[in-house]
């Protein structure tokens, strides 16, 4: 089955968090060594909000469902890297008049 995009306008919110995992060994004298953990130990993570009716927000929670929280979907990031995420906590909240906000976090995932 090929790997769906999530293709949807989404509004930025809160700022990205990216962090490198690593590795520390420390020594007599002050000395340490850190080394980075694993090939990809760069993890990035994105909250997004998309704002429109009802249908859209069944149809985009319809995506995230597909997904489960485990399988990756492909998002372009707001720099422009197209890479492989995943959604475990989509909220859509009504706002009234049949319109809905959807905030969710994307976080990076790898394909083995």
């Amino acid at each position: 089955m090929a790997i769906e995009t999530f293709a949807w306008a989404t509004q930025n919110g809160d700022s990205p968090t990216f962090e490198y995992r690593t590795r520390e060994s420390r020594f007599g004298g002050g000395y340490k060594q850190v080394v980075g953990d694993g090939p990809n130990n760069k993890e990035d993570s994105y909250p997004i909000t998309h704002t429109g009716n009802k249908a859209r927000a069944l149809e985009i929670m319809a995506f995230f469902d597909r997904h489960a929280g485990a399988k990756a979907f492909l998002w372009t990031t707001p720099l422009g890297d197209l890479g492989l995420f995943t959604c475990k906590n989509p909220v859509p909240t009504p706002m009234g008049g049949g319109v809905f906000k959807l905030t969710a976090t994307f976080e990076r995932a790898f394909h083995p």
